[in-house]
């Protein structure tokens, strides 16, 4: 694969030529990393250790888990992520470069970061009240869905205030005065609008969730039939030795990544998540 076959249908004159091919390059390089990468890891397994790995009781209770709580978990971030990024896409208000970067902060801090805050946070008498009134998160796999939600809601507001941000607001005042509400508008004009951004966040914070190891296994735990899901599954493997099967699950996770990756693009967050800002 050679950058001269990625330019041959670009106009380039002469005297761009070497820059395009320093541009080029570099993405090549890149990409060949990756591509080693994973390649490496597929070609390591055996099909019947993958197969026999996937079929193990342990590992289709972390599948099903994994699927259940980051379902939950992107339906949660939806419900809480679709008005918020409305907010701060629509509406101007004292605090608004603390208030956005805040929003921001699970994206970019270390996710074992949140694992800790959450653990400190239920040993405070506000966390302490909540557990004593039955509602228990610490090392349980309702702990997995809030340790998911915490970081992965910040993806989906991100991604759908792009999607807000991407509707021109004078649609929504062409609506209002014709007689819609604020609430009319919003349903009428800029949902339908921003519809391929809001499913676009929900694809995202569900493989953020589905992926998510460093909060989870702070917070909830890694025990076997009760709190394991895959990425913890891939620790407890490699903790025991058996790369091979860690290297099954991760292998599915990478299947998995790059389906969630192509639908994403495919709905229009070809940005990610700060387009727009």
């Amino acid at each position: 694969m050679k950058a001269s076959g990625f330019l041959k249908n670009t106009d380039i004159s002469g005297s761009s030529r070497s820059f395009a091919y320093l541009t080029v390059g570099a993405l090549l390089f890149y990409l060949l990393i990756i591509l080693s990468l994973l390649v490496s890891d597929i070609l390591y397994v055996d099909m019947h250790t993958f197969w026999s790995v996937l079929r193990s009781k342990e590992m289709q209770f972390a599948i099903k888990l994994s699927c259940i709580s980051s379902f939950i978990t992107a339906l949660l971030s939806l419900l809480v992520a679709l008005p918020a990024a409305y907010a701060l896409s629509r509406y101007r208000f004292p605090g608004m470069i603390l208030i956005d970067t805040l929003i921001d902060m699970p994206i970019v801090l270390p996710p074992l970061i949140m694992g800790v805050s959450l653990l400190v946070f239920f040993q405070t008498p506000v966390g302490k009240a909540i557990e004593q009134s039955g509602l228990r998160f610490v090392y349980t796999p309702q702990g997995i869905i809030l340790a998911q939600f915490v970081v992965a809601c910040a993806f989906a507001i991100r991604t759908i205030k792009a999607a807000f941000d991407g509707v021109d607001r004078r649609l929504e005042d062409v609506a209002l005065t014709l007689g819609c509400s604020r609430q009319g508008a919003f349903f009428k004009v800029t949902l339908p609008l921003a519809k391929n951004g809001i499913i676009a966040g929900g694809v995202f914070a569900w493989a953020r969730a589905i992926g998510e190891f460093g909060p989870i296994i702070v917070f909830s735990g890694a025990t076997r039939f009760k709190t394991e899901v895959m990425p913890t599954s891939i620790y407890l493997e490699l903790s025991v030795g058996r790369i091979e099967a860690a290297l099954s699950i991760a292998i599915l996770m990478i299947i998995i990544a790059l389906a969630t990756l192509i639908l994403f693009k495919k709905l229009g967050g070809v940005g990610y998540v700060w387009i727009g800002r």
